[in-house]
């Protein structure tokens, strides 16, 4: 039998950080599943990684509004710290990804094995895409911290979504912040969305953001890219610096007729004892508006 020779493709990246730095968000699984995504509109929700020769690994990987979901998975065949990975896939696909360091920038390179079911054009750009989303994870990383709070509403997540967006219930969940606490623009994904507030002399402020995703009854994601001061909206130079694309994700589950919803924030360390005393406030807020 006439064995199929399998086309090898190749990715690239360099990223501003150092190795170590890059290959610990590499093959930290509680890392893995923040940046294992292709688009917005797919997740990493769990993450197992035994990197050693024999050992296995398992991303799941799923579409945020439930459609679809499969494993990737598969057997270390070789493993040099700080130098290069080799596994082979469960389909039976070989993967190798090289790393190599200049100064303070570090190239990441992998070459695996195309299947037969997409074109390999189709294959070259997602793996490019997670390859380009390490990148942007990577270099952000340590600039800002990612908090996460919870709560279940007994109400139908439809209720809670709408409740939660809807412009007179968010100026009231959303007091715990600010008394005047509200919103200008759409939810719409792709949407301009600006968040105001006075402070206590009067003075207007909030953030500029865009919506990256919006489902129905099941996500939303905020993307901040600066911060408004008066009539001035400022996306860039040093008072952004470390803030722009910092995430704000809200995840809406439906648990035994309830709804779980979590809320997973990107801050800096000056914004965290705040966060830890308000968003808990508000969410209460939200389940008594709801309940």
């Amino acid at each position: 039998m006439k064995t199929i020779e399998k086309t090898k493709l190749t990715v690239q990246v360099t990223i501003h950080a150092p190795l170590e730095k890059v290959w610990n968000l590499w093959t930290d699984p509680k890392h893995i599943i923040r940046w294992n995504n292709a688009s917005d509109d797919w997740h990493t929700p769990k993450s197992e990684n035994n990197l050693h020769v024999g050992g296995k690994f398992l991303s799941r990987m799923e579409a945020k509004d439930g459609s679809f979901g499969f494993d990737f998975s598969g057997t270390y065949t070789n493993v040099e710290p700080l130098k290069i990975i080799e596994y082979t896939l469960d389909d039976g696909r070989d993967v190798q990804i090289i790393f190599v360091t200049e100064g303070d920038k570090t190239t990441v390179t992998e070459t695996f094995e195309a299947e037969q079911e997409n074109s390999e054009e189709l294959q070259q750009a997602g793996w490019q895409s997670i390859l380009d989303n390490f990148k942007k994870y990577t270099e952000a990383f340590g600039k800002l911290e990612t908090l996460h709070f919870e709560i279940i509403i007994d109400a139908q997540v439809e209720k809670v979504f709408n409740t939660m967006i809807g412009e007179q219930q968010y100026r009231k969940w959303t007091a715990a912040f600010s008394p005047t606490s509200h919103f200008k623009g759409s939810w719409e994904k792709g949407a301009k969305i600006v968040f105001l507030g006075t402070d206590e002399n009067g003075n207007t402020g909030g953030m500029v953001s865009r919506i990256r995703e919006n489902i129905p009854n099941r996500y939303i994601s905020i993307e901040h890219l600066g911060f408004i001061q008066g009539d001035e909206e400022i996306t860039s130079g040093p008072e952004v610096e470390g803030w722009a694309g910092a995430l704000e994700n809200y995840t809406f589950e439906e648990v035994n007729g309830k709804t779980l919803i979590s809320v997973d924030l990107d801050t800096n360390q000056e914004f965290i004892s705040y966060f830890a005393d308000t968003w808990p406030k508000a969410l209460i807020i939200l389940k008594e508006i709801c309940e």
